[in-house]
Formats: structure tokens, C-alpha cells, sequence
């Protein structure tokens, strides 16, 4: 047990100093745009008067360091900015746009895991037969399709040829319309999810296939335990430790690809508010929604880290 609290304790500690990192990162990167924030929030008809008074009231004057520690402070008080003629808040336009982009990614997820641990078991137990082959084969595939060319083909099929599944339009309530959620979140969460089947397919596979011959499997199916049972109980469950880890990896991929996912199928998350800073040169929100992309990614692989370490005695005992 003291291991195990040392080890959450050590992923703890580490996690205010990468956000540090990634709040410095960002702040630095965004210093170069050559958009004026001036400009974006007045507009270029505003007078040079109006310009300089808002580059001072803004702080826009102050030496680089200077304007990184008050947007720090600010972030500790939830404050992103504002943006805009109206000076619309960004973390307003954050609270409004992450949710479906994590919901994006939670339903991606969940599309990778099922079929990822179905094709992975099914290859393991068949190994070297034909349906090893066959999931071998397809997994490649996954693996080699990039999600924003499989995005198109599921558009040109589903919503222009056979029109069963809509490719745009507004995203209804699960509590409202869950038939209608489920149409309008199919195809970009399948999308998103399927090289993340392909590659947690191999590792799966893998992982059962070295349990497997291990020998308190081959002692358990001598002493009569049907093969069925051994694999569920017991295989299956030492083999997913690996599979763990790998997809805490992954769901960074999966946040990174929701991102641009959303764009294609218009769907009005982080993706969409970074493509609506950019278009319309507001940098404050760019750099506001970048910011807490990159969070949450570090934030979630702490917690997986730390379901890790639960799930495998291994590491407590270290």
C-alpha cells in the first residue's frame, strides 16, 4: 500500500509541473502570431487612439514574462481571455465546445475497445489459422487508414449515396433524441475510433497469446476447467494490463483526431472553435482552446497511469 501511494503520490506531483510546461509552451508559440490582438477585438477601422488605449488596458505593452505571469494568474481565477468585437469569454466558448468533443472521443473509445478486445481475443484463440489471418489483415488496414480520408468515404456513402446517416446539421440532446444523437455521432466516432481498433487489435492479441502459454493455463485446462472459462476469468484479465497502458496513449490520439473529425462533419466542439480563431484571427481563443486540448490530453493519461498501477500488483510491489 505504501508503494501504491507513493507511485499515485510521484504522478500527483508531476502534474502541476507539465501543465506549467504546457501553459508556457502555448503562451510562447501564440507570442509569435503576427495577428495584433488590438486589431482582432476593435477591428481595422479602429483609430490608432482606440488601438493604443486597448494594448494598454490589456497589459499588451508589458514585456513578454510580464504578460505570461498575468495570464497565469488569470488562469488560476478560470479566466482564458476574451476575444472578439464583444469580447466574448473563452473559456465560455470552451465550456460549450468540450463536452461534445469529449463526448466524441468517449463514444470513439468505447467503438475501439469493444471491437479491438472481440478481434484481439478471436485472433489469439485461432492463432496462426485462418481467422488469425484474416483479423491480421484487417487490422493493417485499420492501421494504414487515416481518419480524415475514412471520414470522406463514410460521407460519400452514408450521407450522399444511401442518405441513412446525416454529415452535418445540429447535434440533438442524448436526453432529447437519443435515436438522433446516435445517427449524427456514428460516423465521426467510427471514424475516429477505427486505427485505434487496428492497433490495440495487435496488442491484444499479443498479450493473450503470451498468457496463453503460460502454464497455469495449460495446468487449469489439464485439471478439467473448461477453455472458456480459463480465458475469461483469468487470461483475459492479466492480458488487458498491457492493452492498459497502450490505450492511455491512444486516447491522446483520439483527442488530437476529434479535433479535426469535428471540422468534417461540422460538429460544434474544440475542433470547430480553434478553426473559428484561426478564420477569424481571434489568437486569444486559439490559444485558450489549444491550452485546455493539451490538459485535459495530460490530465487523462494521469488518470490511466494511476488505473494502471491499480490494476497491476506488479507495479504496487515495486
Amino acid at each position: 500500500m505504501n508503494n501504491l501511494l507513493r507511485l499515485i503520490g510521484n504522478r500527483l506531483i508531476a502534474l502541476p509541473i507539465m501543465v506549467l510546461g504546457v501553459t508556457f509552451l502555448v503562451f510562447f508559440l501564440m507570442s509569435f502570431s503576427p495577428i495584433d490582438p488590438a486589431y482582432s477585438a476593435l477591428g481595422e477601422g479602429a483609430s490608432q487612439e482606440a488601438l493604443n488605449a486597448y494594448r494598454e488596458a490589456n497589459g499588451l505593452n508589458d514585456p513578454w514574462i510580464v504578460q505570461y505571469g498575468s495570464f497565469l494568474v488569470n488562469l488560476l481565477q478560470g479566466d482564458l481571455g476574451t476575444y472578439g468585437a464583444n469580447q466574448s469569454s473563452v473559456a465560455d466558448a470552451v465550456a460549450t465546445a468540450l463536452p461534445i468533443t469529449l463526448q466524441l472521443t468517449f463514444i470513439g473509445l468505447i467503438i475501439a475497445v469493444v471491437l479491438a478486445t472481440i478481434l484481439g481475443v478471436v485472433s489469439a484463440l485461432y492463432r496462426d489459422r485462418w481467422p488469425d489471418q484474416v483479423i491480421r489483415v484487417i487490422s493493417i488496414i485499420c492501421i494504414a487508414t487515416p481518419s480524415f480520408w475514412l471520414a470522406v468515404l463514410l460521407i460519400l456513402l452514408f450521407s450522399s449515396t444511401l442518405h441513412v446517416l446525416p454529415a452535418s446539421g445540429p447535434l440533438p440532446a442524448f436526453g432529447e433524441d437519443p435515436a438522433g444523437y446516435i445517427r449524427r455521432m456514428a460516423m465521426p466516432a467510427f471514424a475516429l475510433s477505427l486505427p485505434v481498433v487496428g492497433q490495440l487489435t495487435r496488442v491484444i492479441r499479443t498479450a493473450m497469446v503470451e498468457e496463453l502459454d503460460k502454464d497455469y493455463v495449460r495446468t487449469a485446462i489439464g485439471a478439467g476447467i473448461p477453455k472458456g472459462i480459463v480465458v475469461a476469468r483469468n487470461v483475459l484479465r492479466n492480458a488487458l494490463i498491457t492493452p492498459v497502458t497502450v490505450l492511455g496513449l491512444r486516447i491522446g490520439y483520439l483527442i488530437g483526431g476529434a479535433v479535426v473529425i469535428e471540422v468534417i462533419f461540422n460538429l460544434p466542439g474544440m475542433g470547430m472553435t480553434i478553426l473559428q480563431g484561426v478564420q477569424q484571427n481571434y489568437p486569444t481563443l486559439v490559444q485558450g482552446v489549444s491550452l485546455v486540448v493539451a490538459l485535459t490530453f495530460i490530465i487523462i493519461n494521469i488518470v490511466v497511469d494511476m488505473l494502471y498501477i491499480l490494476i497491476n500488483p506488479r507495479i504496487r510491489t515495486v
